[in-house]
């Protein structure tokens, strides 16, 4: 596709990338007043990072036969998404019970993301040439502060956000709530995620799609640029 009228984009690993995992639980840690040495800070970020604890981060090595249903739903409502990261963090054993609430927590803050490089710069050129922008993700708690505490909320359109919603990617109805928000028919629209099976799921109802690399802030730092020569 080139001369996409409307952008969607997911959000953790498209535009934004979560914390390092250590990073995660030393904020959670000087939170709640815990001390740790860096060694055991390692070692259990290591261990809650296995277990897919945190959100955006990287994904469970296995999900607990308990926890399989609500992990199933987790981004379907906020008490859901709570509990199965939670749930996936008491796989891990802290110094402090307070410490699983704090982590939650600690993930929904706007320090905790940092955009990719290209982020505001491919943003504001897709805002300069007159190209709608949305957010689509599957996720269980509101992430506008996020775009809002790193100046980029005023360059996108229109938020979809699975929990708002009551549906997860791939189901076409979130991308064709987003095709609707932006005013556009499907064919007109490119989406851009990082994920084959959740974000390529646009191409159901007609959109492009476009995949990009989970990968680390430092590694990516013109993974968002080409969708500039798809639209617009």
């Amino acid at each position: 596709m080139t001369g996409a009228r409307g952008v969607l984009f997911d959000f953790s690993g498209t535009l934004f990338r979560v914390e390092p995992a250590a990073s995660w639980l030393r904020a959670a840690l000087a939170g709640a007043g815990v001390a740790a040495a860096d060694d055991e800070v390692a070692r259990l970020a290591a261990l809650l990072e296995e277990a897919g604890a945190q959100p955006g981060g990287t994904r469970p090595s296995r999900v607990p036969a308990h926890l399989a249903d609500v992990w199933a739903e987790r981004d379907l409502g906020p008490e859901r998404h709570r509990a199965a990261y939670t749930g996936l963090a008491r796989e891990v054993p802290l110094p402090e019970e307070s410490l699983y609430e704090a982590l939650y927590a600690r993930h929904m803050e706007p320090a905790a993301w940092r955009p990719y490089a290209d982020a505001a710069e491919v943003l504001g050129e897709l805002r300069r040439r007159g190209v709608r922008t949305a957010v689509v993700s599957n996720i269980g708690w509101d992430l506008r502060p996020v775009f809002r505490a790193h100046g980029l909320d005023e360059l996108v359109d229109a938020y979809v956000l699975s929990y708002e919603h009551g549906a997860q990617k791939p189901d076409p109805r979130l991308f064709r709530v987003a095709c609707e928000a932006l005013g556009l028919p499907p064919g007109d629209v490119l989406m851009v995620g990082d994920n084959r099976r959740a974000d390529g799921g646009a191409g159901s109802i007609g959109c492009a799609v476009r995949l990009v690399e989970h990968l680390p802030v430092e590694e990516r730092p013109e993974g968002l640029r080409p969708v500039l020569g798809l639209a617009g």
